[in-house]
Parts: C-alpha cells; sequence; structure tokens
C-alpha cells in the first residue's frame, strides 16, 4: 500500500515560481468559474489551501479569506504568499484543519464560497469530504469543487501507480523516471499532432490556471490516497442535499478533474 503522498513539499519547491502572471492566471480562472468580476463583500473558504495561490486571487479578488491544510508545509506556504502580498491583513486568517474533521468543519461558520479544488479526493475518505465541505456553505452560497474523474480500469490502473510511488524512495524514483518522459513526450507529441508550437502549448496549460506543469505530474503520479467519481454522482450526492449545479467543466471523460461549481437552494 503506497503512503499519503506529502503535497505540502511539492507546493514548497512551487512557491518560487509563483510571479504575478501566474497570480493573474489563477484570478482568472476563479473570475470565470464563480462568474465574478470581484468577491468584494463576500467571504471565500479555502479548503486544503496548497500552495495558497487561489487564496490570494480570492484576497485580491476582495473576498474575507480564511485557509486550512491538513499538511503543515501547505499550511507555511500560505502563509508565506499572505507575508509577501497581504502582510498582516486581518482579512486572510491561515490554519492547520482537516476537512474529514466534521466539529472542525462546523466551527468555522458559513462563506459566501468554498472551494475545494483538488482536494477532496486525496483525503482518503471521498465521500465524508465531499459531506463535511458542504457544511460552511452559506445560504445561496456556492461551492466550487474539482474532483478525479472515474475512468474505470483505467483508475485502478493510476492508483496502483500511485502505489508504488509512496512505497519508498526506490518506487518514486521507478514512477518519476517512468511516467515524467512518458508525459513530456505526450506533450511533444501533442504539439506535432496538432500543429502547435511546443511553447505555446506548454503556455496555455499555464494561463488556464496558473499552475506548474511538472508540479502538477509529481502532484498526479504521488497522489496518493486517491479516489474518483463520476460526475453524476457527484451531481446527485449534492443535489440530494439541497445544491443546484450552476456549472460544469468535464475533462471530456479522460484523465484529470471535473469541475463543479454548486450553489445551496
Amino acid at each position: 500500500m503506497g503512503g499519503t503522498f506529502a503535497f505540502g513539499r511539492n507546493w514548497r519547491r512551487f512557491l518560487p515560481v509563483i510571479n504575478e502572471e501566474r497570480i493573474g492566471r489563477a484570478t482568472d480562472s476563479l473570475r470565470t468559474m464563480l462568474q465574478a468580476d470581484t468577491l468584494s463583500g463576500r467571504s471565500f473558504l479555502d479548503v486544503g489551501c496548497g500552495s495558497g495561490l487561489f487564496s490570494l486571487s480570492a484576497r485580491r479578488l476582495g473576498a474575507r479569506v480564511r485557509s486550512f491544510d491538513a499538511d503543515p508545509d501547505s499550511v507555511l506556504c500560505a502563509a508565506e504568499l499572505r507575508a509577501r502580498h497581504f502582510p498582516d491583513d486581518p482579512a486572510w486568517t491561515i490554519s492547520s484543519g482537516n476537512v474529514l474533521d466534521e466539529a472542525f468543519m462546523r466551527s468555522l461558520g458559513r462563506f459566501d464560497i468554498v472551494y475545494a479544488w483538488g482536494v477532496l479526493h486525496h483525503t482518503g475518505d471521498l465521500r465524508k469530504a465531499l459531506a463535511n465541505a458542504a457544511l460552511p456553505v452559506a445560504e445561496a452560497g456556492q461551492l466550487f469543487i474539482a474532483i478525479y474523474n472515474d475512468q474505470g480500469s483505467e483508475s485502478d490502473r493510476w492508483r496502483r501507480v500511485k502505489e508504488i510511488y509512496g512505497s519508498g524512495a526506490l518506487g518514486r524514483a521507478f514512477i518519476l523516471g517512468t511516467f515524467v518522459p512518458y508525459f513530456a513526450a505526450r506533450e511533444i507529441g501533442g504539439s506535432v499532432v496538432h500543429r502547435e508550437w511546443l511553447p505555446a502549448r506548454l503556455a496555455r496549460y499555464k494561463r488556464e490556471r496558473g499552475m506548474s506543469l511538472l508540479h502538477d505530474w509529481v502532484d498526479w503520479l504521488g497522489g496518493y490516497p486517491f479516489e474518483v467519481a463520476r460526475p453524476e454522482d457527484v451531481f446527485r450526492f449534492y443535489r440530494d442535499r439541497g445544491f443546484a449545479l450552476r456549472d460544469l467543466v468535464t475533462c471530456g471523460g479522460g484523465l484529470g478533474n471535473n469541475q463543479f461549481v454548486f450553489v445551496r437552494k
């Protein structure tokens, strides 16, 4: 069985490349999915804040931000970004916390926007994480989540890859040495097939959310625990709990995240 991936350690390696361009791209992605040019006067809860990039983006859009993560390194990352851009800002608070802790989630109060992008499927109990993420959503508030797509047997194979990665130094070296060249070759092949200049293809990836392709590859290969869900199952789960689906962006049935924005009725 694979060990839990050190997400925060990976985010700390990402921290030095967070610049104004990446912050701008991340901010634009929030505007697009939340259909809002500003979050002024609204509260924003970042569940599993990771690098803190999207907490920073929400704060730049004017929201009052609360960030938390179960990984101490991720908490430090978010604190570093706040120190750089919003030092001593009372409108952005950061703490340790676990979305699986129902008492903790209830203690947070209610928020206009609850954001949990690519987090809930790494907790080891996706169903409970989905339920707990809904607890702090205010009436008429929004829940913005991204969940790995269920590809059936293909997802089972990826789970095994992640278990090997987490088995120790040799397993990690084997997986990185095998799949990073494979992913790179796939990007090169894609640029040839689509007649797209490779640097432009890589820049397009960064434009989508301001993220780093290499750090996302490592996050994907090592990201364990690992659970998946079909889009219709996520939709029904929240529909039965009084939420309406406002927006949906799928990964086309393939590898990656399906993104959902729900509104509490």
